[in-house]
């Protein structure tokens, strides 16, 4: 069954632009030019990924990200901004607030396309089963399900977006291990991915404050200065 993708863009050009190279892709397109009324359709489509510009002319994308992540129906769907604020300022408050990827105009539609492909296969890694029972993890009070794709701390559960679970899956699997910001964009992001090691850190600092007590003084995940990132394993 073909994958479905909402676009939300408000400029009728690259709109129509985006349908035509998705569609050829073998993607299912959903159009909105506005935000009003696209979070209901969000909720009855139930697409597989949103391509969201940020400037539209009846909001802010950011804040209807916020929406999106905050609502129990859409709020594992990956969210790929494709905009013209080309800041990095812009990126990284795209990515901390739930944005799974970031594209600039103008772009490449070949790009674009990778960026779309390689966030879906993010996205299916999370929702499927494995084939075969895994070995409990569990570090001091923080626990994950691989089989489930739950996230406990001290028996509170712990939302994570599929690409944050990754990240701590990871990370539970050599505790003690130092990884490069290169190594793990290869292992989160594929060899094809076209993300920066800026990526990384935003999305580490999001895992922090997920499961730190104190995200500014972390003690699980740690930097290793000029390298990249070290999973201490928690006391309790």
């Amino acid at each position: 069954m073909a994958k479905t993708i909402f676009v939300i863009e408000d400029d009728r050009d690259l709109s129509t632009l985006l349908d035509y190279n998705l569609s050829r892709a073998g993607y299912g397109v959903e159009s909105a030019e506005r935000l009003d009324g696209a979070l209901a359709r969000i909720r009855e489509k139930r697409p597989d990924l949103i391509i969201l510009d940020v400037m539209l002319p009846d909001g802010d994308g950011f804040d209807f990200c916020r929406e999106v992540r905050s609502d129990p129906i859409t709020k594992r769907i990956p969210v790929l901004f494709l905009t013209a604020r080309s800041e990095e300022l812009d990126r990284v408050l795209g990515l901390e607030i739930g944005g799974d990827d970031y594209v600039t105009k103008p772009f490449s539609p070949r790009e674009l396309l990778a960026r779309v492909k390689a966030n879906l296969r993010r996205a299916e890694d999370w929702s499927e089963t494995p084939a075969a029972p895994t070995k409990p993890s569990a570090l001091g009070p923080l626990s994950l399900d691989v089989d489930s794709r739950r996230v406990s701390l001290r028996g509170e559960s712990v939302d994570l977006t599929a690409t944050e679970f990754k990240l701590l899956e990871l990370f539970f699997s050599n505790p003690g291990r130092a990884y490069s910001r290169e190594q793990l964009l290869r292992s989160i992001w594929g060899e094809d991915c076209h993300v920066t090691p800026r990526n990384v850190d935003v999305h580490i600092r999001r895992l922090r404050e997920r499961i730190e007590d104190e995200p500014e003084k972390p003690k699980w995940i740690q930097t290793v200065r000029g390298f990249g990132y070290r999973f201490e394993s928690p006391a309790a």
